[in-house]
């Protein structure tokens, strides 16, 4: 078994581009290893701002030898009746290449035909790399590539070096007329030299000589060990941490080669900014971790990484607390100018900018997500309707403030912010905050019922009126994030357990828009429908039964958590021996039925005992069902429908559905279409054989 080491050398890479770029380097080499048949025992990938590494170890030295058998024609119609090999024989060998008299009959499960069999002999490893090599190379997707001088193909950064080691020896590979060699290159500042790599094993050890840290997660360990290092040289670390964000951490990490944290301050004057406006000026901007109390408040420091080692700490930090006063004057004197006028004041102004060319602007867009909120909040905070509707009102206005012009991030924080600077209620300004919660999937939902009621009633502002200009996401495109819209309004809906008819709310948001959408029912209809792909997905990508879920919206689609309920249930009940059976009944009633929609029973026209009895126990078991369902016992109801198993068993066996007598046939199919409905209100559990 041998080893292979690739490197890639480049300029500096943007920190949001390796990961991705490893995991396509590992994965690419895995599918060329699988279609060349090619064994390893381990592959991985390491990398920093100016390399991406694939190291595989235990790959075989070539390919295995293989025996393929090709069978042609019949020997009828390859041998005429003395044996010669006629034209169709001829054609099969020459297709494979072979001579024909390598041919052979052989006897098959359809009688004689003649076969071909070719042995091939594996291909040594190292005279496929090149190919395997140039498709690495190839293979990688990035959001944006450059080309650099006479350059025909692209990279995400000019590619400088190329090291490629297979068993010690140099892979014979080029790109773009860089020949691969065994020579990396060591920290841009600290150890600008090249370095012969000798193997796989020595790797690491070799570029850690020369202060590159190539693995990613011990470079990542070191990042968070240099931050607690950097605020215990210059604070008291029983007193004061840093504030860890994971994001960052990985941002940072992809940044450097080698980390070396350095702990700063900054004029005690800003901390009268908002947190949020300090954590991202220094997050965002300056790439800075905020340094907090053991009361988890801000404190006047921060730690910032460094790629180079430095001799005079003390001028590194002026430096960057240079950069950060810059960027916190700048803050400050926005904070403290949009302070002068009040978000009520602001109001009037959001009709200078437009939501969306076709629907209106941001002031006509605030007006319909008061409206709507009322709406909402009626049915769900009846004594909170004016809290609500004055967050609404105000909930887009800090769009106008120098500040949120400045940190657009910071868009509903500032809003919270500024509502409280201007007296507004604290649950208002709260609400004005959370409304844009969750930010994204997987993200903080809002934790007060007005946020939540003001966020729902603008993203079905936004989903409706995009669906009613024909503004629709595509497989490609959704400027609108109408996706991630979707899955935040069912993630609300199924946190706070709130009951909502989807189509009344979507009908009631098309129709404030006016005549400058089409407000149609069909437009109701593709928007719900638009919401229950995003439910289904949701649904089955957090392990929920895909079949349950299927049996469930296949039916209806409009009350979210209805539809939760229904589904576990029918994922509870699957579990019993006698519902498999029903399940396969069922899927027999819906076949007969077929477009049958009458459900009246004449009992005068039930003639065998089986369909007697079927009637019978539907008769009391729709009678006990039917108030269950009433009060969302789905469990109950499917419990109690378990008791139609066997009567509609004996019902299959002893009776004959289409009768000769018309009416006889019209009377069973109508107990049948009964039977479908009452289930139907529950869901297809046809869809749910195991």
């Amino acid at each position: 078994m041998s080893e292979l080491l690739f490197e890639i050398g480049t300029e500096e890479l943007p920190a949001g581009v390796q990961i991705p770029a490893l995991a396509q380097l590992k994965k690419n080499f895995i599918k060329q290893a699988k279609e060349l048949q090619l064994v390893f025992s381990d592959v991985s990938a390491l990398g920093t701002p100016r390399r991406l590494t694939l190291l595989v170890k235990g790959l075989t030295e070539s390919q295995p030898d293989s025996r393929e058998e090709h069978i042609g024609p019949s020997k009828k119609a390859g041998l005429d009746e003395n044996g010669r090999p006629t034209k169709a024989a001829m054609g099969f060998a020459r297709s494979k290449g072979v001579d024909v008299a390598d041919l052979k009959v052989v006897e098959t499960s359809k009688g004689e035909y003649l076969m071909i069999v070719q042995e091939h002999k594996g291909v040594a490893t190292s005279e496929l790399l090149p190919g395997i090599l140039s498709g690495l190379m190839n293979g990688f997707a990035f959001p944006k590539s450059m080309r650099w001088g006479n350059n025909k193909l692209g990279f995400a950064r000019p590619v400088q070096w190329l090291l490629a080691l297979f068993d010690g020896e140099v892979v014979p590979y080029q790109f773009e007329g860089l020949s691969a060699s065994n020579v990396s290159r060591g920290h841009r500042f600290m150890a600008n030299r090249n370095v012969v790599i000798t193997g796989v094993t020595s790797y690491k050890d070799q570029l850690r000589n020369v202060f590159v840290q190539v693995d990613p997660v011990d470079r990542r360990n070191n990042v968070l060990i240099e931050i607690k290092k950097a605020v215990a040289n210059t604070l008291d670390s029983s007193l004061a941490n840093v504030t860890v964000d994971d994001v960052l951490v990985d941002t940072v990490c992809n940044l450097v080669e080698k980390p070396y944290g350095v702990c700063g301050s900054f004029d005690e004057k800003f901390l009268q900014l908002p947190d949020e406006v300090l954590i991202t000026s220094m997050r965002e901007h300056q790439k800075y971790f905020p340094v907090v109390g053991n009361d988890d408040r801000l404190l006047p420091h921060f730690v910032a990484i460094n790629n180079t080692e430095v001799k005079d700490v003390n001028l590194t930090r002026i430096g960057h607390e240079r950069v950060l006063r810059a960027r916190l004057e700048d803050a400050f004197f926005f904070f403290m100018g949009d302070k002068e006028k009040t978000l009520e004041d602001r109001y009037g102004t959001l009709s200078g900018i437009i939501f969306q060319e076709k629907l209106g602007t941001m002031l006509e867009k605030s007006e319909r997500i008061v409206k709507l909120t009322g709406v909402l909040a009626e049915q769900f905070i009846p004594d909170h309707c004016t809290e609500a509707c004055r967050a609404a009102r105000l909930c887009k206005t800090d769009l106008l403030t120098d500040m949120v012009g400045e940190f657009p991030s910071l868009q509903g924080n500032m809003g919270c912010a500024y509502a409280l600077n201007d007296g507004e209620s604290a649950d208002v300004a709260q609400a004005i905050q959370e409304h844009y919660y969750p930010k994204r999937a997987g993200a903080e939902l809002p934790t007060s019922v007005l946020g939540a009621v003001v966020g729902l009633a603008d993203r079905f502002d936004t989903l409706s009126g995009c669906f009613g200009i024909g503004q629709v996401p595509t497989g490609t495109a959704d400027p609108f994030a109408l996706r991630r819209i979707s899955l935040a309004i069912l993630h609300i809906l199924q946190h706070f357990r709130w009951s909502l008819s989807l189509r009344d709310v979507v009908h009631k948001a098309l129709s404030l828009y006016g005549d400058k959408v089409n407000g149609s029912a069909a437009t109701v209809e593709k928007v719900v429908t638009f919401i229950c792909g995003r439910f289904v997905h949701d649904q089955i990508g957090s392990g929920v039964d895909a079949e349950a879920v299927e049996a469930v919206t296949s039916v209806q689609f409009d009350d979210v958590n209805d539809c939760l309920k229904k589904i576990h249930a029918l994922t509870a009940i699957r579990e019993e021996n006698s519902f498999t059976v029903l399940a396969a009944s069922f899927k027999r009633i819906r076949n007969i039925i077929k477009d049958n929609t009458a459900t009246n029973v004449d009992e005068s026209l039930l003639v065998e005992k089986a369909e007697v009895e079927l009637a019978g126990v539907f008769e009391r078991l729709s009678a006990a069902v039917e108030p269950m369902l009433v009060k969302q016992d789905y469990d109950g109801a499917l419990t109690a429908m378990l008791d139609l198993k066997t009567p509609v068993d004996d019902f299959f066996n002893e009776v004959m559905v289409m009768a000769d007598d018309e009416a006889i046939r019209s009377n069973r199919l109508n107990l049948l279409t009964a039977i479908s409905v009452l289930f139907l209100k529950i869901g297809d559990i046809s869809k749910m054989q195991s």
